[in-house]
C-alpha cells in the first residue's frame, strides 16, 4: 500500500520514497489487488478520487479485466500560471517544464492501444436524458491554484445524438450557459482535414486576440476578465477525416482525450462529439507547450460524419447559438491567421454602430517569409494583386453603399440578432442553410440555377441581412482588421476553387439583381434606400460585363492587334508590311484554338487530369495579352504627334485624336487608378511585386476560369469530399438500471490519471516528429468520374452563343467596312466604335470604384 506524506509517496512495504505525483510501484505479488491504481490515495482537486467522488456520485466502478499496471510512469508537475489580474497581451509565455519524461519507444499508437485496453466500466447517471461526462484533464496542464475551478481541471464530454436544430429541445447544455455568462464574442473555426501547422496558426492567432481583449483595461466591455465573454468553437467535419496530428494538438490543450467518445448512446447513433474545456495552454506545431496570457473557453465539436462546411455552421448557429446567445459571431477558416487586434477591430465596428449587421476585414495572401511566395509562384502573386485591389477599390465602395455583396467566410463577423429568423421561420439563417440539402445530388428538387446559387451561400446571407424586413441592417468593411490566408499555388487547385466561386457568385448576383425591390421593405431610411438602389444598378452593369467578358476580351485583342497591323493612309507602320499581317493571323488563330482546347478540356476533364494542358494554355494566353498591350502602345504611338510643336496644344490633341483619347484615357482610368488608389491607401507594394504577374495571367482569369466554371455547372457537390459515413469503432454507452432504480449509462472510459498523462506525453512526443508528406491518388471511381460531364448544355450554349454572336458581328467584314466608312478620322485611324464604347464603359466603372474608395477613406478619417 502507499500513503501520502508531505507531497511524497512512501511504499509501506519497503519504506522507500517515491517521486511526487508517481503512483506507487507495482506489487511483487501479482495476485494482490491494486487499491491505489485509480489514484484514490490522492485527495488533490482534479485527481481521480476527487473526480469519482464529485462527478460519479453513487456510481459503480468495475475494473476492466485487461487492466494492467504499466512500468513506465510519466509525470509533469503543474506550472504556476499568471494571476488573472495580470493579463498583458505581450506577456512572455511561461514554458512548461517537462520534468523527468522518459522516451516512449512504443510511440503514440502503442500508447493509445494500451489506453483502450485499460479502461474501466462506470455507471453514470444521465443528465436530462443525455450522456455527459466530466473527466480529469492531464495534470501537466492544470493551472496552479485553480484546483477549485471545474472548467480548468475537468473536461466535459457530451455525446449529441440529434440534429443541430434539436440540440436545445433535447435539453443539451453547454458550460457558458450553465455558468450564466454573457458571451460578447462567439468565434467558430471550421476545419476538415487541415494539418497541425494550419490549425496552430489559426488557434494561436485567436488566443493572441483574446489576450488583447483581456489587456484592454480601460474598456467598459473588456479587461482582465474579458475571456469569460469569449467562446471559441472548433467544428471538425467528419471524425474519420480529421487530421490525427491536429487531434494531438487539441489533446495537449486539454480539449480532447482518447477513449472518451462513444459512437452510440442507448442504441442511438452519435452525430457529434462535443468536448468543453477552458484552456490556457499554447501549443506549437512541433509540440512545444507553454501557458498562454489568459484562459480560453473552448468547445470542440467533432462531427461523426462528413456533412460539409454548411452543416458545421449549422451546429454553430442553430445548436450552440441559442444557448450561448452571443452579441457578435466571428467566422474563421482553419488556415486563416488574423492579426493580434483584428477580432477587436471587427467587434468595435458593431459596438460603434448599432445598425451594422455584418462586417469583414481585409483578407490578404500569406506570402511566406520575406514574401518568398511572390517570387516563386506567379499564380500566388497574381492572386495577391487581385486580393489587394479588391480590398482597395471594391470593398470600400460597397461599404460606402452599405451592402457588401460577400463577407468572406474565411474571416467575417455577424451580429447574431441580425441573423435570426422571424416567427414564420423565414430569415437569413433559413436562407443560408437552404443550400445544405441541395448539394447532395438534387434530391431537394431544386433546379440547376438555385443549386449553383447556393454554392455562394455567404452571398445569399449578405443579401438576406440587408433586405431583412423592417430592420435596416447594413454591412461594413473594416480595413484595420486584417487576416492572412493560404491561396492555391497549383493550377488544378486554383481552377477548382474558382469554379465554385464563379458559379456561385454569378447566379447569386442574378438573384440579388432580380429581387432588388426587396430593399424598399428593409426598413432603411430613404437616403440609404436610394444609395442602395444605385448600388444594385451598378451591380447589374457589372453583371452584364461579367457575362460578356469572354467576347469583350477577344474583341479587344482583335481590334488592337488589327489596328497595329493595318496601313493607315500611308503612315509608316512596319507591322503592316510583310510579316506583320502574317503574325496577326497566326496569333488570331492561336487565340481561337486556345478557346477550343479549353472548352474541350473543361467538358471532359478535371483540372487534376489536364493540369499540363491548362498550364500551357495559361502561358500562351499570357503571351497574347503581352502582344495586345504592346499593340495598344504602338497604336498610341502612331496616333500622337512626333514633334514638340504637335504637343503644344494638348487639349486640341485630346479632342481631335480619337485613338489617343480612348486608349490612353481608358488605360489611365484602369491601371493608373490602380497605382493612385494604392498609394492613397498607403499600400503600393503589390504594384511592384505582383502587377506584372497579374497582367500576364489576366486572360486566363477570363478565358480559362470562366470557361471551366460554365462547363461544370452540373457540379454542385460543395465539399462532400467523398465520405459521409460513420465509423463504428468507439464503442457504445448502454442503458442499465442503477441500484436506486434510476436509468444509468454503462460506459467504458480511462479512469487513472496516469493513463491520461501518458496519452498527453505521447501526443507531445508524436508532434516532435514531422509528419511524412502524403501524395494524393485518384481511385478508380474518381478517374471514371473525371470523364462523366453532362446536364449543363442549355446554359453553356446560351453563354457561349451570346459571346460568339458578339464576336461574329463585330469582326464581320460588313461591320468593318461600315466602320471604315463612317468612323475614319482625319489621321486615317480605323478605330472601332465598339472598342471605344468598351474603353469608355470600363473607364466609367473604374471611376466609380475610385470614388467609392476615396469616400471610404474620408468617412474612416472622421470615424464613420
Amino acid at each position: 500500500m502507499a500513503y501520502r506524506q508531505q507531497d511524497h509517496y512512501y511504499d509501506s512495504a519497503h519504506g522507500t520514497p517515491v517521486h511526487p505525483g508517481f503512483p506507487p510501484p507495482a506489487p511483487t505479488n501479482h495476485n494482490q489487488q491494486y487499491p491505489a491504481y485509480d489514484n484514490q490515495w490522492d485527495d488533490r482537486p482534479g485527481s481521480a478520487k476527487s473526480v469519482q467522488s464529485s462527478q460519479f456520485h453513487g456510481s459503480q466502478v468495475h475494473l476492466n479485466p485487461q487492466y494492467e499496471m504499466s512500468q513506465t510512469h510519466i509525470h509533469t508537475p503543474p506550472v504556476p500560471s499568471m494571476p488573472y489580474h495580470a493579463y498583458q497581451p505581450d506577456y512572455p509565455p511561461v514554458p512548461v517544464r517537462p520534468g523527468p519524461l522518459r522516451e516512449m519507444s512504443t510511440g503514440y499508437s502503442v500508447a493509445r492501444e494500451k489506453l483502450m485496453k485499460r479502461r474501466s466500466v462506470r455507471h453514470v447517471e444521465l443528465q436530462n436524458g443525455n450522456l455527459v461526462l466530466d473527466v480529469a484533464v492531464p495534470s501537466h496542464i492544470v493551472p496552479h491554484g485553480m484546483g477549485s475551478a471545474e472548467e480548468m481541471t475537468k473536461m466535459r464530454y457530451t455525446a449529441a445524438t440529434c440534429d443541430p436544430d434539436e440540440f436545445m429541445r433535447r435539453k443539451y447544455s453547454l458550460r457558458p450557459y450553465l455558468y450564466g455568462r454573457h458571451t460578447e464574442l462567439f468565434i467558430v473555426m471550421t476545419m476538415y482535414n487541415e494539418d497541425e501547422v494550419l490549425f496552430v496558426k489559426t488557434m494561436n492567432a485567436v488566443i493572441k486576440n483574446i489576450a488583447h481583449l483581456c489587456g484592454r483595461s480601460r474598456s467598459k466591455t473588456w479587461g482582465p476578465e474579458g475571456w469569460k465573454k469569449v467562446v471559441v468553437c472548433i467544428v471538425s467535419d467528419g471524425r474519420s477525416k480529421v487530421n490525427k496530428r491536429t487531434l494531438q494538438v487539441l489533446t495537449l490543450m486539454g480539449c480532447y482525450q482518447e477513449g472518451i467518445a462513444k459512437d452510440s448512446v442507448a442504441g442511438k447513433d452519435v452525430t457529434a462529439h462535443i468536448f468543453e474545456y477552458t484552456s490556457n495552454v499554447v501549443v506549437t506545431e512541433t509540440g512545444e507547450v507553454s501557458t498562454g496570457n489568459c484562459p480560453v473557453q473552448i468547445i470542440f465539436c467533432l462531427k461523426e460524419q462528413n456533412k460539409k462546411k454548411l452543416n458545421s455552421h449549422r451546429w454553430f448557429f442553430d445548436a450552440f447559438g441559442p444557448l450561448i446567445n452571443p452579441n457578435v459571431c466571428v467566422l474563421l477558416d482553419v488556415g486563416t491567421k488574423p492579426t493580434s487586434t483584428s477580432i477587436y477591430e471587427l467587434w468595435k465596428c458593431f459596438d460603434k454602430q448599432s445598425n451594422v449587421g455584418g462586417a469583414c476585414g481585409e483578407i490578404c495572401v500569406d506570402t511566406g517569409r520575406a514574401c518568398s511566395l511572390l517570387l516563386t509562384s506567379p499564380l500566388a502573386a497574381s492572386q495577391n494583386f487581385e486580393y489587394k485591389m479588391s480590398n482597395i477599390l471594391d470593398k470600400p465602395l460597397e461599404s460606402v453603399f452599405g451592402y457588401i455583396s460577400v463577407l468572406p467566410g474565411a474571416f467575417s463577423a455577424y451580429r447574431y440578432r441580425a441573423l435570426l429568423n422571424g416567427p414564420d421561420g423565414k430569415g437569413p439563417l433559413a436562407s443560408y442553410f437552404k443550400g445544405e440539402a441541395m448539394h447532395g445530388g438534387g434530391a431537394s428538387g431544386a433546379g440547376l440555377f438555385e443549386r449553383n446559387m447556393y454554392l455562394a451561400e455567404d452571398r445569399i446571407l449578405c443579401f438576406e441581412i440587408v433586405t431583412k424586413k423592417r430592420e435596416g441592417w447594413i454591412l461594413k468593411y473594416v480595413k484595420s482588421a486584417k487576416a492572412a490566408t493560404d491561396v492555391p499555388t497549383t493550377v488544378p487547385e486554383f481552377i477548382s476553387q474558382r469554379r465554385r466561386w464563379l458559379n456561385g457568385s454569378l447566379f447569386a448576383s442574378f438573384h440579388s439583381t432580380i429581387f432588388f425591390y426587396r430593399i424598399w421593405t428593409s426598413g432603411q431610411n430613404p437616403i440609404r434606400m436610394l444609395v442602395l438602389q444605385i448600388e444594385f444598378i451598378y451591380n447589374a452593369v457589372q453583371l452584364i460585363f461579367t457575362w460578356t467578358s469572354l467576347a469583350n476580351f477577344y474583341l479587344a485583342f482583335f481590334f488592337l492587334v488589327s489596328s497595329a497591323t493595318t496601313t493607315t493612309d500611308g503612315a509608316f507602320n512596319f507591322l503592316s508590311q510583310g510579316a506583320g499581317q502574317d503574325i496577326f493571323q497566326v496569333f488570331l488563330k492561336l487565340y481561337i484554338a486556345l478557346l477550343f482546347v479549353v472548352t474541350v478540356c473543361s467538358l471532359g476533364n478535371r483540372p487534376q487530369g489536364s493540369k499540363w494542358i491548362y498550364s500551357l494554355c495559361m502561358v500562351l494566353f499570357g503571351i497574347c495579352n503581352v502582344i495586345t498591350l504592346w499593340c495598344a502602345g504602338w497604336t498610341v504611338y502612331l496616333a500622337v504627334p512626333h514633334t514638340v510643336a504637335g504637343w503644344k496644344d494638348f487639349p486640341q490633341l485630346v479632342a481631335t485624336n480619337q485613338a489617343f483619347r480612348e486608349i490612353v484615357i481608358s488605360l489611365a482610368a484602369t491601371y493608373g487608378l490602380y497605382f493612385f488608389s494604392s498609394f492613397m491607401h498607403l499600400e503600393p507594394w503589390h504594384m511592384f511585386t505582383s502587377f506584372i504577374q497579374y497582367m500576364f495571367l489576366l486572360p486566363s482569369y477570363v478565358n480559362i476560369l470562366m470557361m471551366y466554371a460554365m462547363c461544370n455547372l452540373h457540379d454542385v457537390t460543395w465539399g462532400t469530399k467523398g465520405d459521409n459515413g460513420s465509423t463504428k469503432d468507439l464503442g457504445g454507452a448502454k442503458k442499465v438500471k442503477g441500484e436506486n432504480g434510476k436509468d444509468m449509462m454503462e460506459v467504458e472510459i480511462p479512469t487513472a490519471r496516469e493513463d491520461v498523462d501518458r496519452m498527453w506525453a505521447a501526443s507531445r512526443s508524436a508532434l516532435k516528429v514531422k509528419a511524412p508528406e502524403e501524395k494524393s491518388h485518384r481511385d478508380a471511381a474518381t478517374k471514371q468520374a473525371d470523364h462523366d460531364r453532362n446536364s449543363r448544355t442549355n446554359v453553356v450554349l446560351a453563354w457561349v452563343g451570346t459571346n460568339m454572336l458578339m464576336i461574329l458581328v463585330f469582326t464581320s467584314q460588313a461591320f468593318l467596312n461600315w466602320v471604315n466608312t463612317h468612323f475614319a478620322t482625319s489621321q486615317g485611324s480605323n478605330f472601332n466604335p465598339y472598342l471605344s464604347f468598351l474603353f469608355i464603359a470600363l473607364a466609367a466603372l473604374s471611376g466609380v470604384r475610385f470614388l467609392g474608395s476615396l469616400l471610404y477613406l474620408i468617412f474612416r478619417l472622421f470615424g464613420h
